[in-house]
């Protein structure tokens, strides 16, 4: 090889020569020797492998061999014809020239101009196989794929890698020759270190470096500057600029291109040296490369519409504190925390991870910094706060969860974005986001509206500004965090606010420190005279017996890790009064309201309750001597808003797996001596209805599986509240991991014997009655089977011998004792005997409520059968009506008809103008029977006193109310408010619900009056500007008190009715007829066609294009809420296409050419908008990845699949061509700018044809920008489209 390379060099040296010789130009001799490689290649060589022959023996001659002027022209010409490739002979000359560039400075200088004039010549004539053999002999030339750690390179990374290391070889010289020391070098560097090329022919070279020769000194001294103005202009290209980011981005190896960063900060040395043009090329260069980082594309509004557009969409959630102007960008927050108020859907992913990655995404999409997305995020939930009922009462989350929303939630989810904005730092880097946060804070004492603490946590605001009065105070001895107790701080007070709260939770976390005392303002001193009574926790700190503080403990939260610690030794090792104490105490104020410490309360009760589970199965005896404990953690968790509050941290899944061994077993077990089950008291059976009733709590036992798996057009929310799913995330540990990694600290973490997979089938009393209650909602309990002996084992023994119903009223002594497990399998049985024996008149209706009556006293678990029975019932639309005459069935006639007047108020004022009366009007009002039945059960129960059967019985009556197809819900809230007066909200809101179960015009309605109220009226209805609107008009207060009249505002309702909606396609496809409809208003508005005269009271049309930005919000947020991840999924695949395929007289872009962009721009945005809120814009957490993102990949790659091939014209639209171009051109932007985490999922052909489409639409930088995120697979692609 080396002799045929040598002669090959010999025999393009005499053809060059011979033509020098007769005079030909430099291009002639070039192409001389290209004759002659040709030859001596073979006999049928290619010009490729001609050119890639040349280039080695003209740059062997070159160096050092024939190093004259005629030589470099030459090579020269062969480049600018590209007789050889330009990247090839780069590559050659930097192995030779750059290590010999001291001795060589003529050669050097020379090099330094072919490389500012070829890097990133262009080869879009070259064949594939031709740039793959280039390709090749550059790699073998550089030696890339070793120094960059690949196996083989494609021409694209060949390029592309090329180029970087040219950049860094450059900048090591510079280093170097101006005498600064490179620290970054590093094995694969030391080829193009100063010294001799062994390779290279000295013959008449002359002799060797001499100090004394002042012309190449002086060359030498000049190369260092023109080394810098090459580099400079290399990275000043776009070339250059686009390849750098494509290392930056999609290489996969940061530390290569984290390498060219810190070569930079290198040359702050060279600025001492007080060289003026290096400085000069020096600033630029560093530019350059943060161009490289920085850069990305924008949506070019004012080009498309003719005017200019602020790229600036949101500032400051300042501007939002009343939801107008830019700040209603930041309306999502408040909808989601909102909508996580709803207990009666439970979440199973933690509210912090949601919140996390709403906050990245919202950051995101509102090109805003950390400091006001934090401060967005603590206005929207003061606001969550203000909106709190002071006095409305029901089975819902009250002011306690809305708390732990901004007390714990928000602040932990902060702590994990402040983590992982740390964890990405580099060694010497300092993080901002700290600083962002304190700002956030500072700024919030500008809203003192919404810093008045509610009347309920205004002492715990006081003493939270005591602490910081007492820190400034100077006091000595006393820790701060026993101010409240300590007698020298007696004298200390001031007056709190939601502020001092908020700063609290936030040092807790350790996301602020103290400094926040001295903050001007903070602390407002008062003259107050009464005493400082001690904390119970501090006497039980100092040896104070627990009983004696019992009380006092119980409504008095925790205030450290040690309070915990203490409570948790006393409920595993105290005394058996005091472990059931000790867990009544920790379900106390300390679960609802130590907000500071909230995280690490959950942990406890979960390692509470595990302690009690042993590991290995068949221990009842373990079950039944903890029972007064076990039922003291259990009850206490059943309320509602504990329930609520686990769910925001996640904990259902892991709640539900320890509650079903609970059940297994107490459900196993006879009980001793039983009468009627006091909930209040342990025993057996009462221990397994809590257990029961809580466990079906957390997952929607009362529907079958096909209706969890197709519901509502194929749209189900709520899907993923299946007991196999709850499972199969608890296996997973997502949500143990999650808290574990929040909570910052592992004092409570569960045994790792617990991490063991629970499965269904580890339960089979548990699993039975699953099975049997999913086929009785299916069918029939009869045509199920027939358990005659079933029903004899439930019922008294009168009854099973005679069908009269006197056994009805047998003293309650004579039911048998049997485990809770038969009771339950033999209710559905029993249920479906007397509601037949009702309906056919051979049981009166009395007999039959006070039968269920006495089957609920006598296990309250039965409640959940007789539940999902009725609900099950009411479908099959068999049972006749009965009349509610007030004998037979109580009667509703005294408060039906003011009702009746108040649900239509509330929807009035919602903007929802409809009829829930019937009519005709019956004489008597009329239920269908398994309605009337649960309904008069429902009045004989204290719900009062048990709030684990109040929810049970409230889900029950309105699933009844909403399947049945008769109007009933108005009869249902009539009955309940005769007996709990003190829910009358309430109810007038549950049944205020109910239209919109079966009226899409009552949706349609709501839906409008949504984005009237947010966003002002329509144009054609009234001024756009109008001040009544934004979040305080959409969410408004929830529960007016300015009015004795109830209230709620339209964004309220829709959030509490969305999940009723009994099409959600219907509604997705109204929100973007309302979209498209505010578009065409607002461009009407601007009126561009008019004469300047008439154009006074129009809106500027940047104006115009800034508000769809807004609309767009609003309706993607409404989306979200209203079908989740699977309604989206439909938008992407079959709605939105469905809409801009189909023609007609209202057809999209028909109108002009302004409305007809908007049109577009504001689909693409809803799309972009709601995708980005359900999968967010960057990687996600493992458990929000399992539900929410799994399907983005398939569904964004099938929406971009459609648009590629209506650009290809493959697929004819129904839409014009502004309205096509504009929603092209917003959606690929917006993908490119908010969203670029999604495109390397995109195939690569789909990529391929978008941006073939769009270069045809002269849109070459937004092709440019789509292929270049399109990750590793895409570099290629993105290469031969800039060469």
């Amino acid at each position: 090889m080396a002799a045929a390379a040598g002669e090959l060099e010999r025999l393009v040296m005499a053809a060059v020569n011979a033509s020098a010789a007769r005079g030909d130009p430099p291009l002639l001799q070039a192409a001389e020797a290209a004759r002659c490689a040709r030859e001596a290649s073979g006999p049928a060589p290619t010009p490729a492998a001609g050119g890639l022959a040349l280039a080695p023996a003209l740059v062997a001659n070159l160096c050092f061999a024939h190093n004259t002027a005629a030589m470099w022209k030459l090579l020269d010409q062969a480049m600018a014809s590209r007789l050889v490739s330009p990247l090839h002979a780069l590559a050659l000359l930097t192995t030779r020239v750059v290590p010999n560039r001291r001795e060589q400075p003529e050669a050097y200088m020379l090099y330094l101009e072919l490389l500012g004039r070829y890097t990133g010549a262009p080869v879009s004539s070259e064949s594939a196989e031709t740039k793959a053999l280039i390709a090749k002999s550059v790699d073998d030339a550089m030696q890339l794929s070793h120094r960059y750690g690949f196996q083989q390179l494609d021409f694209g990374y060949t390029v592309i890698l090329f180029v970087l290391s040219l950049i860094e070889i450059l900048i090591d010289c510079i280093l170097e020759d101006y005498g600064l020391k490179n620290i970054i070098v590093d094995e694969h560097d030391g080829t193009y270190t100063i010294g001799v090329d062994k390779n290279t022919d000295r013959a008449g070279m002359g002799s060797l470096f001499d100090r004394k020769d002042e012309h190449r000194e002086h060359l030498r001294r000049k190369n260092i500057p023109l080394a810098l103005e090459v580099v400079e202009k290399i990275t000043a290209t776009k070339c250059a600029q686009i390849f750098l980011r494509l290392i930056n981005r999609n290489i996969g190896r940061p530390e290569k291109f984290n390498n060219l960063l810190r070569r930079l900060h290198l040359f702050g040395a060279i600025k001492s040296k007080n060289v003026v043009s290096a400085n000069e090329h020096l600033d630029k260069l560093i530019m350059n490369i943060q161009k490289v980082v920085s850069s990305g594309y924008q949506v070019d509004s004012s080009r498309l519409l003719g005017v200019h557009v602020s790229s600036q969409p949101c500032i400051s959630a300042a501007y939002g504190i009343l939801g107008s102007g830019k700040g209603r960008c930041w309306i999502p927050f408040d909808m989601f925390m909102e909508n996580s108020m709803d207990g009666r859907h439970l979440r199973v992913i933690s509210s912090i991870e949601c919140l996390t990655e709403f906050s990245k995404t919202l950051k995101v999409l509102n090109r805003a910094t950390w400091q006001e997305t934090f401060e967005a995020l603590w206005i929207s939930a003061l606001r969550l706060i203000k909106r709190a009922p002071d006095t409305l009462e029901g089975p819902f989350p009250h002011l306690d969860s809305r708390m732990c929303m901004l007390l714990a939630i928000i602040p932990l989810s902060i702590a994990t974005i402040v983590k992982e904005e740390a964890d990405k730092l580099q060694a010497g880097m300092v993080s901002t986001i700290r600083g962002d946060l304190v700002s956030s804070l500072e700024i919030l004492q500008q809203f003192s509206g919404l810093l008045s603490p509610p009347p309920a946590v205004a002492h715990l605001a006081n003493t939270a500004a005591r602490k910081a009065a007492f820190v400034l105070s100077g006091l000595k001895g006393v820790d701060a965090n026993e101010c409240s107790s300590s007698k020298k701080c007696s004298s200390v007070k001031a007056v709190g606010s939601m502020l001092h709260l908020i700063v609290e939770a936030c040092i807790a976390r350790n996301l602020i420190d103290t400094s926040a005392y001295f903050w001007p303002g903070y602390v407002v001193p008062v003259e107050d005279s009464s005493p400082v009574h001690q904390c119970p926790w501090s006497a039980l700190r100092e040896g104070s017996s627990l009983m004696g503080l019992k009380d006092a403990l119980m409504f008095t939260p925790a205030s450290s890790i040690a309070e915990l610690e203490i409570l948790y030794s006393l409920a595993v090792c105290g005394s058996e009064d005091e472990k059931v104490m000790a867990s009544k105490i920790l379900c106390g104020a300390t679960l609802l309201r130590g907000w500071n410490i909230q995280e690490h309360v959950v942990q406890m009760l979960l390692k509470l309750l595990s302690t009690l589970l042993p590991v290995d199965s068949g221990s009842d005896g373990r079950y039944t001597q903890h029972m007064h404990m076990l039922h003291a953690l259990i009850s206490g968790i059943s309320s509602v808003d504990t329930i609520h509050i686990l769910s925001m941290f996640g904990l259902i899944p892991e709640v539900a797996a320890m509650l079903m061994p609970l059940c297994e077993v107490f459900g196993s077990l006879p009980p001793s001596d039983h009468r009627t089950c006091n909930l209040e008291e342990a025993s057996v059976y009462s221990v397994f209805s809590c257990a029961f009733l809580c466990l079906l709590h957390l997952w929607q036992f009362h529907r079958a599986l096909n209706e969890n798996a197709l519901s509502r057009c194929g749209v189900s929310i709520w899907s993923e509240l299946r007991l196999d799913f709850l499972l199969l995330l608890r296996n997973s540990r997502f949500p143990l991991k999650s808290l574990y990694s929040v909570s910052g600290a592992n004092i409570f973490q569960l045994d790792p014997a617990f991490e063991k997979p629970v499965h269904i089938d580890s339960f089979p009393k548990l699993r039975a009655w699953h099975l049997q209650n999913q086929a009785c909602i299916a069918s029939t309990p009869s045509s199920v089977c027939n358990r005659t002996s079933g029903m004899q084992s439930v019922s008294p023994q009168s009854t099973s011998k005679s069908s009269s119903p006197a056994g009805i009223h047998e003293d309650i002594h004579q039911w048998p004792l049997v485990p809770a497990w038969e009771v339950m399998e033999a209710v559905p049985f029993v249920l479906e005997a007397l509601s037949t024996a009702c309906a056919h008149g051979r049981l009166s209706s009395r007999d039959l409520i006070t039968g269920l009556r006495d089957l609920v006293d006598f296990l309250p678990a039965s409640l959940a059968a007789i539940v999902s029975y009725f609900s099950a019932e009411i479908t099959r639309g068999i049972w006749k009506p009965v009349m509610l005459n007030g004998t037979d069935w109580p009667s509703p006639s005294a408060t039906l008809l003011s009702v009746e007047s108040e649900i239509q108020e509330v929807l009035a004022f919602a903007g929802v103008h409809i009829s829930i009366s019937p009519r005709p009007r019956s004489v008597m009002p009329m239920l269908p029977l398994p309605v009337a039945a649960l309904i008069s059960l429902s009045i004989t129960v204290k719900m009062e006193e048990f709030s684990h059967l109040q929810g049970m019985i409230g889900q029950g009556i309105e699933i009844c109310a909403t399947s049945s197809s008769w109007p009933s819900m108005q009869i249902i809230g009539a009955l309940w408010s005769q007996k709990v007066r003190r829910w009358h909200d309430y109810i007038i809101l549950a049944c205020s619900e109910t239209p919109f179960t079966r009226d899409n015009n009552a949706v349609a309605q709501l839906i409008k009056s949504c984005f009237s109220s947010f966003l002002g009226p329509s144009v054609g209805r009234g001024s756009s500007f109008s001040a009544n609107r934004g979040v305080s008009s959409l969410l408004g207060q929830a529960f007016n008190e300015g009015t004795h009249r109830f209230s709620v505002s339209p964004g309220f309702l829709y959030l509490r009715s969305c999940w009723l909606f009994p099409d959600n396609i219907f509604v997705c496809e109204e929100i973007l007829n309302v979209v498209i409809e505010r578009a065409r208003d607002l461009a009407s508005d601007c009126c561009p066609g008019r004469p300047t005269r008439l154009r006074s009271g129009s809106m500027p049309l940047s104006s115009a294009s800034s508000s769809v930005v807004q609309i767009a919000s609003l309706a993607a947020t409404m989306i979200c809420h209203a079908g989740g991840v699977n309604l989206i999924q439909l938008m992407y695949e079959h709605i939105l296409p469905t809409l801009l395929l189909s023609p007609g007289e209202g057809k999209l872009g028909s109108a002009g050419q302004v409305c007809s962009t908007l049109e577009g721009f504001v689909l693409a945005y809803v799309l972009i908008l709601s995708g980005a809120g359900a999968w967010g814009v960057g990687e996600t957490s493992p458990a929000y990845t399992s539900i929410h993102t799994s399907k983005r990949q398939r569904v964004v790659d099938r929406h971009l699949g459609f648009v590629a091939k209506v650009m290809e014209g493959n697929i004819v639209l129904g839409c014009g061509e502004a309205t096509l171009r504009g929603y092209v051109l917003c959606l690929v932007g917006l993908l490119v700018d908010f969203v670029p985490t999604w495109i390397p999922e995109v195939k690569l052909e789909t990529l391929q044809k978008l941006a073939s489409g769009l270069r045809k639409w002269h849109e070459g930088d937004l092709a440019l920008s789509l292929l270049e995120r399109g990750g590793s697979k895409a570099v290629t692609s993105v290469v031969e489209y800039l060469l």
